[in-house]
């Protein structure tokens, strides 16, 4: 076994090494510039579009119309499910781990990653409804593996499965055994309840929405991801209107540690401009999982027939998730005095709420914490069981959740070295053929894109401002 985890630790440095990092964020910053910053430019058309795709709009005209037969969850509730996957432990632990290792400077490179970001999650999303398919049951279903089969041919199939078997294995790492471990040592700490029981519960929860498949998962996911969201943002709000005199010097820190080194102060062993970068970066892809090719999965199921429209839907996550989540965190840190303490982790999180909120800033961070992991769990859920069907048929659906669930009790329970390291090296393995469909299929992306915004691709009856 340490043969086995030393041999994994030095794959695990290469495939999260400065060449993965460069390549997720060269093939976004191609795919930004090919889209002429379409992702920033239009975002609050996208914003727009999220809202009227709650439902599908009824309408008189048979085009039109049929775009809600066209999948099997509403365009928002498509953005919520992948949402529930990658708002999670990144938004609490991974900031707070950027910041400890890499200074305040890695905010503002976490920033830049969302913004490339957009781009890549925008084109995952395009190709997942463009290239998506019906399986023997009727339901649609997409993602990385599809569009490489169906973008790319047959030839390049092989591709597709080496994402879908990297997909399915760390699904029950990274998605399941480690958020539930997560939320029980979470509620261990701050409450005392012992870890088997957290595992248990979360086993009947999860079990009871990712037996139901997508539909459910999608109707949990659209209620619950926009409430957990909104009520953490407004914790940090409240953290941050009491610590208000500092909010300046927070943004000034972000802004000058990015392009300068930082002295070691306290219990913080200081940084270079590199580590704020690498430290930023990585963190930044882990929270919003652009590049990865996991959302693109939740958004082939959407209600919708026009891939762009998803695609500008399915780029709000990542500045949903960075931007806005991850900045609430990284502000709540930075505002305390905590973060120079040596802390580091979900704790550093904890304490810098703590420091503003007495008494229950931990007990806040802690229940965030518990629904963050389980929303992850039924997000990922879904995405490791297209990867199964993609490798073993719509027979395997079953036995996978079955599965999945049974799993969730023994991650809270287990000592998670050795599976963490194999689902974070998993992870970054799906991202490779992900990055190189991406980057072949870009003229795809590109043309569907000018149509769309030249008014040539745009059903009857559709009501766009093109040219906000």
């Amino acid at each position: 076994m340490e043969t086995l985890t030393s041999l994994l630790g030095a794959i695990n440095g290469v495939v999260w090494g400065p060449i993965m990092l460069i390549l997720l964020l060269g093939v976004g910053i191609y795919l930004q510039i090919g889209l002429k910053l379409m992702p920033i430019r239009k975002l609050g058309m996208g914003f727009k579009l999220m809202w009227a795709g709650r439902a599908p709009k009824p309408s008189a005209d048979k085009a039109v119309s049929k775009e809600g037969d066209e999948g099997e969850i509403s365009p928002f509730d498509a953005l919520m499910t992948a949402l529930s996957a990658t708002i999670g432990t990144g938004n609490i632990a991974g900031v707070a781990t950027a910041i400890a290792l890499g200074g305040p400077g890695a905010v503002f490179w976490m920033w830049i990653t969302a913004l490339v970001g957009m781009a890549t999650k925008f084109a995952e999303a395009v190709l997942a409804v463009r290239y998506r398919e019906t399986d023997s049951t009727g339901f649609h279903v997409g993602g990385p593996m599809f569009y490489i089969k169906n973008g790319l041919g047959k030839k390049w199939l092989w591709l597709g499965g080496v994402f879908a078997f990297f997909g399915g294995v760390a699904a029950f790492g990274i998605g399941n055994t480690v958020q539930s471990n997560s939320v029980a040592d979470a509620m261990d700490a701050t409450f005392g309840v012992p870890h088997w029981v957290t595992g248990v519960i979360i086993m009947v929860l999860a079990g009871a929405v990712i037996l139901g498949g997508i539909k459910r998962i999608a109707k949990v996911a659209g209620k619950l991801v926009p409430i957990m969201g909104i009520a953490y943002v407004v914790a940090g709000l409240l953290v941050l209107i009491v610590n208000a005199g500092q909010i300046g010097e927070a943004f000034g820190l972000i802004f000058y540690y990015a392009f300068n080194p930082m002295a070691a102060a306290g219990g913080f062993a200081g940084a270079a401009v590199m580590a704020a970068i690498r430290f930023g970066v990585a963190r930044g892809i882990f929270s919003n999982e652009a590049g990865l090719g996991s959302a693109p999965i939740a958004h082939a199921a959407a209600k919708t027939k026009n891939p762009v429209r998803q695609g500008l839907i399915a780029m709000l996550g990542t500045f949903i998730d960075t931007i806005i989540v991850c900045t609430i965190t990284a502000l709540v840190i930075l505002t305390s005095s905590v973060w120079i303490d040596g802390e580091a982790g979900a704790s550093l999180t904890a304490l810098s709420f703590d420091a503003a909120l007495p008494g229950f800033g931990n007990q806040i961070v802690a229940v965030a914490l518990a629904v963050f992991a389980f929303t992850t769990i039924l997000g990922w859920s879904f995405y490791g069981e297209k990867c199964c069907q993609f490798l073993f048929g719509t027979r395997s659906i079953m036995i996978y959740r079955v599965l999945f669930v049974l799993a969730i009790p023994l991650g809270a329970i287990a000592q998670l070295g050795f599976i963490w390291l194999m689902a974070d090296t998993f992870n970054a393995m799906m991202a490779i053929p992900n990055l190189i469909a991406l980057a072949l299929l870009s003229p795809v992306v590109f043309k569907l894109t000018k149509d769309y915004f030249d008014g040539k691709d745009v059903l009857p009856g559709e009501e766009l401002e093109h040219d906000q």
